[in-house]
């Protein structure tokens, strides 16, 4: 079992398949996918370890981020542009503090169109992105802290615990909505899997290191 730090603009199985070059391995896998857009912590799981996948996946997650308030956009997130813009002008620190409250405990959400969920056989952003209409139907999730970090309008830094299963640019997308004024995720990096953190993680760079001085020559 592996912990890593997963860079920006990777996929999830960009690291599988550099892993799996590195270690010669013939099998591996990882509790939860990362969107490219985010970063931080991967759990990778080899050979004998891919057994234990669905355990580590059903431990919390902790994100931190960034929201982006005044605007929406189809993916919830920067992989497609902006659009829909609204004022920001009217919305205070504590209209975004009591937002933030509604969305604890256990909620139902709908995740994002543009997601890798299947309907009928087909991944749900295959359709999207034909422009087909994505029907997904809300699922129970549980938010057990939700905080406002800081606030640079139009950024809003938060930090997330939640259960598997949440999609924090739904989430984004969300609480845009209940501001009535829309937002997207900016940002996002998974700092904790259950007991796992990612300051115990390693680079991609670290551990080809650790590949190379382990088989030298």
């Amino acid at each position: 079992m592996l912990l890593i730090d997963k860079p920006l603009r990777w996929t999830s199985y960009d690291v599988i398949r550099k892993i799996l070059h590195l270690t010669k391995v013939k099998k591996a896998g990882h509790a939860g996918t990362l969107d490219p857009l985010a970063t931080g912590l991967l759990i990778i799981c080899t050979g004998k370890f891919t057994k234990k996948i669905n355990e580590y996946m059903a431990k919390e997650k902790e994100y931190t981020g960034t929201f982006t308030l005044g605007a929406t956009t189809p993916t919830y997130d920067l992989e497609s542009k902006p659009e829909n813009f609204y004022s920001i002008q009217h919305i205070s620190e504590e209209q975004i503090k009591t937002t933030a409250k509604i969305f604890l405990g256990e909620i139902m959400q709908i995740p994002p169109a543009h997601s890798a969920i299947k309907i009928g056989g087909k991944r749900a952003y295959e359709l999207a992105r034909k422009e087909k209409e994505v029907k997904l139907e809300p699922r129970k999730i549980f938010i057990d802290e939700f905080d406002i970090l800081k606030i640079e309008l139009p950024l809003v830094y938060f930090r997330v615990v939640c259960s598997t299963g949440t999609y924090i640019r739904s989430l984004a997308n969300d609480f845009g909505e209940s501001l009535g004024c829309g937002a997207y995720l900016g940002s996002l990096c998974r700092t904790r899997i259950g007991e796992f953190k990612l300051e115990n993680a390693m680079t991609i760079e670290e551990f080809e290191r650790q590949v190379e001085n382990d088989n030298p020559g």
